[in-house]
């Protein structure tokens, strides 16, 4: 690992060519985060917020996976946490060796998946080590992202909309060979150019959540945001909803922030966001008790998001914390 690492902080000099990458010896082995397939009853018996990842998760020494049609060994320069693996670390709402039976019943090729451990991560930046038979556009060398979807594409289905692909996977997820390791595997597919301005860190950062967010709110799959829109966005200042916010921002459009901490708001208010609802400090409870809505509640923050947009409602939620809020978002949303 150390001669890759090598050649790839020797990329910005002329020596540096596909040639080179595509002579580097690989190794046999290679460190990653794992789970363990004999530990998903770890934390059986505790409440979400006592179940603690360090104890699940695993610093190990894996294998080189076989490199098929279509895919690509990627020598990982950085990576990223995202909540699913969060839930893969916490066996929540499923283990996800579930996933990866089922994957590796699909082919004999997808068996490689079906392992006693799970290598996650669905998110890195890095460079191409090796390409498999009929790969076209990538070569050794090439610095890339790879973003989370993971596609067969040998159903109609899936051309119009991939993610209606019946095989569509989530990469690292319900995948094995995840990000979070010194090297992945990925169907080629999934790469993209790494956009050279930015660190490997940054250029690791936005693929899951800036991909989510553009299909939810601008994509013709999504919402199909347009200028003028209202767009109420929860959890702003996170992952997803900071590029919900950014991407209304730059598409003329009018966010409505809703955060849970004055810390929060003033990271949307430094994107340039200017309604922004603190919904802590606002002390919203859209549940009575666990099974009974209260749309007094619905109503005091309809009134409030209307301050904020001169009288209006909002034309789009970007909805993504569920059951808690979906009720509100409903109410509060234009007719239509």
């Amino acid at each position: 690992m150390k001669e890759i690492l090598d050649a790839i902080l020797a990329l910005d000099t002329a020596d540096a060519v596909s040639a080179d990458f595509a002579a580097l010896p690989l190794p046999e082995s290679y460190r990653a985060i794992t789970v363990h397939k004999d530990e998903t009853d770890l934390f059986d018996g505790l409440v979400t917020r006592d179940k603690d990842p360090r104890k699940s998760l695993h610093l190990d020494e894996v294998p080189v996976p076989e490199l098929g049609p279509g895919e690509a060994l990627v020598a990982v320069m950085a990576s990223s946490v995202n909540y699913n693996s969060v839930w893969t670390s916490i066996f929540e709402p499923l283990p996800t060796f579930g996933f990866l039976e089922r994957y590796g019943k699909l082919s004999g090729l997808a068996a490689r998946h079906d392992l006693p451990y799970h290598v996650i991560g669905s998110d890195l930046a890095g460079v191409v080590l090796r390409t498999g038979p009929g790969v076209h556009a990538w070569k050794p060398g090439d610095e890339v992202v790879a973003h989370c979807l993971s596609v067969e594409l040998e159903s109609s289905d899936g051309h119009n909309d991939t993610m209606l692909d019946p095989e569509q996977r989530i990469w690292g997820f319900e995948t094995n060979f995840g990000g979070l390791a010194e090297i992945a595997l990925v169907k080629s597919n999934q790469l993209m150019p790494r956009a050279r301005h930015l660190s490997w860190e940054e250029a690791a950062a936005p693929g899951l959540v800036n991909s989510t967010a553009y299909r939810q709110l601008v994509s013709r799959n999504g919402a199909a945001m347009k200028q003028g829109d209202n767009v109420l966005v929860w959890g702003a200042s996170g992952g997803l909803g900071s590029y919900a916010t950014q991407f209304a921002l730059a598409g003329g459009a009018n966010p409505v922030c809703v955060v849970s901490s004055p810390r929060k708001a003033a990271i949307c208010r430094a994107m340039g966001a200017e309604a922004v609802i603190d919904r802590s400090a606002e002390d919203y409870r859209f549940w009575k008790d666990e099974h009974t809505q209260d749309p007094r509640e619905w109503k005091r923050f309809g009134k409030r998001i209307r301050e904020l947009t001169g009288g209006e409602d909002v034309d789009i939620v970007f909805e993504h914390p569920g059951r808690e809020t979906f009720g509100a978002s409903v109410y509060v949303t234009r007719k239509g």
